[in-house]
């Protein structure tokens, strides 16, 4: 499945009354935030049958915000946020982020 950035909560609450998808919050500015992309990528690439997201922080601030507010999930960036049944049910952060880290959440 491609990369899909999302700027909204209208585009975010499509995504989470799905089954299940995995969203990253990702820092355009920070490098530990470049490094986990470049995993979540990676394992994307790997598992394109994954229903997943993206925002930028920098670019979607309200929506990040709103995220954590709803979801009572504390914001981090970079974050990933494996979401099943309109809920969180995983997330991780920094270089805790790996290929391997995000294969455990979403059971692949």
């Amino acid at each position: 499945m491609a990369l899909v950035k999302i700027e909204t909560e209208e585009q975010f609450n499509e995504l989470v009354n799905e089954d299940s998808f995995l969203l990253f919050k990702h820092s355009l500015t920070c490098p530990v935030s470049a490094e986990a992309f470049t995993e979540y990528q990676r394992y994307i690439d790997e598992h394109n049958d994954v229903k997943t997201a993206y925002l930028a922080v920098q670019e979607a601030r309200p929506l990040s915000a709103y995220i954590a507010e709803t979801f009572d999930v504390k914001h981090q960036s970079p974050q990933a946020i494996y979401f099943k049944d309109g809920k969180p049910a995983w997330n991780e952060s920094h270089w805790r982020i790996t290929v391997a880290s995000l294969d455990e959440a979403v059971g692949k």
